[in-house]
């Protein structure tokens, strides 16, 4: 990638952030609109999840492939590719005539998703090659998050209440015209210096064990165990074929090297769990809101803005912190507020009074503001820039990945746990084992961002990284390993 003026690395950003922002926006403008979809679709509690899952769960699986792709044949093509199939997979959401149609226009919405996160996250890399200028990026990168969490609810809430559920996909479009335009005329291509192979075995593996996994947890509850059985055992052989396959492949889906890492690896699981989090979280409190206190899709999305503006003002302060400190204080930060915000709901039932909500509200925004900007760069920022397509993908599957089962295990201990003829009453203590779950999830971050951010830590990233330019300088040169 040439070298662009100060100008024009912030115009690429801008446009990358759009990107950004209508992937984000469509996950909080959707949870707002669930009990309109249960409605109008006679949607279950496991139909919710699929609407919600089946977006992340694709987007999960071919990040990778997107990402490799993109360092292959042109991260600008295949960005360009992203925001088209976005656009028109977001045009047939808003035309689905029941559930099914629906799931599967869903879908379609997440192959173009996946051309687009982390693609815009390695065009950034390449475009701001400096550490601490590239943190500041990715801590704006990280405040969108916090746009889209506050703008969806109240887009959404607005869109539901005065058009109906349909016109939330309507957002997508314009935004998604502004970008591509943009992108044709501003942002110059880059691909990495050599070309990748595609790995059609690891990706079909990496599919078989997100979707059996996925639909083993989702359907638990009404299928029982008999019935969901084959799809566990079918996970268990992917993640088993996957660990096998990919270390003897000389270019593999996963380069399974980057987990030598512990920054990189720690961020990984942080990233799952992190997001977890935010899918239950969201999952909870929308039901919540619209189907136990009665509120309407706009009043719901009012509920939001404590935990959206916080993540709105503390994602670039992280972005300053991780580019001058480095990840430690921002993730401390992030699994205490994100630990404190949960025990508040699973401990002393916070969603029954405003004041104890407003708290956790404001607690989890706060935690999820610091998160995200230590997650992304530390996945990128130890690897050589020839495959910062893929480590960002791998960053950005953790996410969809953690969001997907934080949707999918949380869904199934409410639907265990709630009754259906007594809706209301049995929400609260059905939800409480899901809090719980958060909970751990917070701890997760908290702990593993204390261990994987120290000086042990980053000696290993430091030999994982000489050994994989040691690696690719032999590559470029011809020289077998």
């Amino acid at each position: 990638m040439p070298e662009l003026s100060h100008r024009r690395r912030q115009l690429v950003l801008a446009i990358c952030c759009m990107s950004l922002l209508i992937v984000s926006l469509d996950v909080t403008i959707l949870n707002v609109a669930l009990p309109a979809m249960q409605t109008d679709l006679h949607a279950s509690t496991s139909g919710l999840q699929w609407t919600i899952d089946a977006y992340t769960l694709v987007l999960a699986s071919l990040l990778m492939l997107a990402g490799s792709t993109a360092d292959r044949i042109g991260r600008k093509r295949v960005f360009i590719a992203g925001l088209v199939v976005f656009s028109l997979g977001s045009l047939l959401c808003s035309l689905a005539p029941d559930l099914d149609a629906l799931i599967w226009f869903r879908m379609i919405q997440a192959v173009g998703g996946s051309m687009l996160n982390p693609v815009a996250m390695s065009i950034i890399t390449n475009t701001f090659t400096e550490p601490r200028e590239r943190a500041r990026a990715i801590g704006v990168w990280g405040a969108v998050v916090g746009i889209s969490m506050a703008a969806g609810p109240l887009i959404g809430g607005l869109l539901v209440d005065s058009v109906g559920w349909r016109s939330i996909f309507w957002i997508n479009l314009p935004v998604g015209l502004a970008a591509l335009l943009l992108t044709l005329k501003f942002i110059p291509e880059s691909r990495a210096p050599k070309a990748r192979r595609a790995d059609p075995v690891g990706q079909l593996m990496v599919i078989a064990l997100f979707g059996s996994l996925t639909y083993a947890i989702i359907e638990a509850p009404e299928s029982g165990f008999t019935s969901i059985l084959p799809f566990a055992i079918l996970a268990l052989a992917a993640l088993a074929g996957l660990l096998w396959y990919e270390p003897r492949r000389d270019e593999p889906l996963i380069d399974l090297r980057f987990f030598r890492s512990a920054p990189f690896s720690g961020a990984t699981v942080i990233a799952i769990s992190a997001f977890s989090a935010l899918g239950g979280f969201l999952f909870l409190s929308t039901l919540y809101l619209q189907n136990v206190v009665g509120l309407d899709a706009l009043h719901a999305g009012l509920w939001m803005l404590p935990m959206a503006v916080p993540t709105f003002l503390c994602a670039p302060i992280s972005g300053r912190l991780v580019g001058s400190r480095g990840p430690r204080i921002s993730l401390l930060i992030a699994g205490t507020a994100m630990t404190a915000s949960a025990v508040l709901f699973a401990g002393f039932e916070a969603e029954t009074s405003s004041v104890s909500r407003f708290i956790g509200y404001a607690l989890f925004g706060i935690g999820f503001g610091f998160v995200n900007a230590p997650i992304t760069n530390t996945a990128v920022s130890g690897m050589p820039r020839a495959q910062a397509g893929v480590a960002a993908a791998v960053a950005s599957t953790s996410r969809q990945l953690g969001q997907t089962l934080g949707v999918a295990v949380v869904g199934a201990v409410l639907a265990s746990g709630v009754v259906a003829s007594s809706y209301k009453e049995t929400f609260v203590s059905a939800a409480r084992p899901g809090w719980w779950i958060l909970v751990a999830c917070g701890l997760a971050v908290l702990v593993l961002g204390a261990v994987t951010s120290g000086a042990w830590a980053r000696r290993t990233a430091e030999r994982t990284a000489d050994k994989l330019s040691s690696v690719e300088v032999r590559e470029a040169a011809g020289i077998s390993a």
